[in-house]
């Protein structure tokens, strides 16, 4: 599976899957109901994705406009970090207001969160690529079978 398809079906079971957590994770750690933190999960979900779209947008024009091309690993730990930074940023308010709770009460929710997808999404990504199969930017290229 590639292109516009790949992505929608990548999206969507990697946010469904990561709400159904992300809901029984924030209900654990605040001590609420499951309907608070699962409408708080789908919030956090719409925010991720529209942040996700906004940032790799800005991120990549900024980046066309680099001298050196590339994806070294200061410029990924750079994306990580500005991409989280901002999505932190977004969700630590968000928590705070929803829940009722201190800004840095919600910033430990957040950042016990941050930890958890780092794991998901390298598993999520894994296991994407063992069903569907590896994406064609990242398959050899078969005339030189590289």
């Amino acid at each position: 599976m590639q292109g516009p398809k790949r992505k929608l079906v990548y999206v969507t079971l990697y946010e469904l899957i990561a709400v159904v957590c992300s809901t029984g994770a924030l209900a654990a750690l605040s001590g609420r109901n499951v309907g608070a933190s699962g409408l708080l999960s789908v919030a956090a979900s719409c925010i991720a994705v529209v942040w996700n779209l906004i940032f790799n947008t800005l991120f990549e024009a900024w980046e066309a406009r680099q001298r050196v091309r590339g994806r070294s690993v200061a410029r990924r730990v750079a994306h990580a970090i500005g991409f989280e930074g901002g999505l932190v940023a977004a969700l630590v308010p968000l928590i705070a207001w929803w829940y009722d709770i201190s800004l840095l009460a919600a910033l430990g929710l957040d950042l016990a969160l941050v930890v958890f997808f780092l794991v998901y999404t390298f598993v999520f990504n894994w296991l994407f690529d063992r069903v569907f199969g590896l994406p064609a930017s990242a398959q050899g290229d078969p005339v030189r079978g590289v």
